[in-house]
């Protein structure tokens, strides 16, 4: 991918080569995606990078896959433990990622696949995840595109601070509903501002920002664009906006409930297209609906339950789900109904799904992943689509997406979907994960118990 001017932040190995040879960079960060949805890598000598990784990639510890969210070594994976030595994988460039990083100083990064040291995909790798239903959708001649909304939280506490305190009494920079406000957008309009152009100057297509209801909260959205990018460019995002939020003296966050008001979402929006670039959701159907747009949703129907862990990876995620918060709970699709689970918008070339289940906290390779194994068992069993749901879903006798991580986690590793699209290491692999998360929280003993129990009990 070279530059263009609609994304000028992009660059080909041989740009990168020649800014490396004038001194405009120094810095290349090679990245790979854990299972967090986090950017974890290196930071290379520019010079290094041309001559050495760029041609070989570079190593680094297999327990990038195998750990907590605090880092923590854990037992319980077969690809990575004490009793394997922990040792190397490799990331492998992909250099159609490769691009300047405006907020950092003569810097590039590229994102990488990973691989074992016999070039052998790593098959838990989200990315690589992704890449295997994006493999099948190619068999079938199509291409998945993809837009991720990611809400968050702005403080203006630092995160220094913010950790001193807990993570409780932080100061969010509004303190009222800014929901569109512009008056309530301007205050935090510098941070704002510098987050789309540090974007931009990356190579994202930035569309616009707004305020949403939470105190503090705030959107920025970017176009859609083939789902691999989209994802790549998700997780750089959420890396990229907390970073220049700490520039600034305040932080962000992408947590799925900070507190008992709004949550933040990240609605995923979804269409296919033919390898020649034409939409195939739109028909001659009810709803303007091809006979694919209709298996492909019904499978969302069919498979929510069992996929919901990679919609919700972590025990925070559920706290999202209340009714009438604009979060969903019933598993029903309907046309313009944000209080389904499954939104269907736009018309003829802009039909597209929109899943409201996922959090901010989500994982956006495994998430797409779950959305495509979804569609595909829809239109392998020509599944029949059930009518649009009318009316609010919330008070309905639809059924609901699990409300507990460890439900979720249930339905995804007893699940014959899980198993047959994504493969038993796979489940194996993101089952043990919730297992540490769960078993973490299960031990831990929180303010609101200390709050209920201290004195009265």
């Amino acid at each position: 991918m070279g530059k263009s001017s609609h994304n000028p932040g992009m660059l080909t190995l041989d740009q990168l080569g020649k800014l490396v040879d004038s001194g405009d960079i120094d810095t290349v960060l090679v990245a790979i995606t854990d299972m967090q949805g986090r950017l974890q890598g290196k930071r290379c000598a520019a010079r290094y990078f041309m001559d050495e990784v760029a041609q070989h990639g570079t190593e680094g510890c297999n327990y990038l896959l195998a750990v907590d969210v605090d880092m923590n070594t854990v037992d319980g994976y077969s690809m990575s433990s004490w009793e394997r030595g922990y040792g190397d994988l490799l990331m492998h460039p992909d250099f159609t990622t490769l691009r300047l990083i405006p907020w950092h100083p003569a810097t590039a990064l590229v994102l990488c696949d990973v691989e074992w040291l016999d070039e052998e995909p790593v098959l838990a790798s989200p990315r690589q995840i992704l890449r295997r239903q994006l493999q099948r959708l190619d068999d079938l001649g199509y291409e998945a595109y993809a837009a991720t909304e990611l809400e968050l939280l702005i403080f203006n506490t630092s995160y220094e601070e913010a950790n001193r305190r807990g993570y409780r009494d932080l100061e969010a920079s509004s303190q009222y509903n800014i929901d569109y406000s512009m008056l309530g957008t301007g205050r935090v309009e510098a941070l704002l501002r510098d987050i789309r152009n540090g974007m931009a100057g990356a190579g994202l297509y930035v569309e616009t920002a707004k305020g949403e209801c939470n105190l503090g909260q705030h959107e920025i959205g970017f176009k859609y664009d083939k789902a691999l990018t989209t994802c790549d460019n998700h997780s750089l995002y959420k890396t990229g906006a907390k970073e220049i939020a700490a520039k600034h003296g305040k932080s962000v966050s992408f947590m799925a409930k900070y507190d008992e008001r709004e949550g933040n979402s990240c609605h995923i929006h979804f269409s296919l297209r033919s390898k020649s670039g034409e939409p195939v959701f739109a028909g001659d159907g009810e709803h303007g609906f091809s006979p694919l747009m209709e298996h492909f949703l019904a499978g969302q129907i069919a498979c929510m339950e069992e996929l919901t862990y990679f919609f919700a990876p972590n025990i925070n995620s559920y706290k999202r789900f209340v009714r009438g918060s604009f979060a969903p709970t019933g598993i029903a699709w309907g046309l313009d109904n944000r209080t389904c689970s499954l939104r269907v918008v736009g018309h003829g070339e802009s039909l597209r799904l929109e899943n409201r289940v996922p959090g901010a906290d989500v994982n956006p390779y495994l998430a797409v992943s779950a959305l495509i194994a979804a569609g595909l068992h829809g239109v392998e069993n020509e599944l029949p689509l059930e009518p649009a749901f009318e009316g609010n879903a919330y008070n309905s006798d639809v059924a609901h997406v699990p409300h507990t991580l460890r439900a979720a986690a249930d339905k995804f590793a007893q699940s014959e979907l899980t198993r047959k699209v994504f493969g038993d290491e796979v489940v194996e692999h993101y089952v043990n994960a919730a297992r540490v998360e769960l078993d973490a929280f299960d031990a831990a003993v929180t303010d609101w118990e200390r709050s209920r129990g201290f004195e009265r009990l």
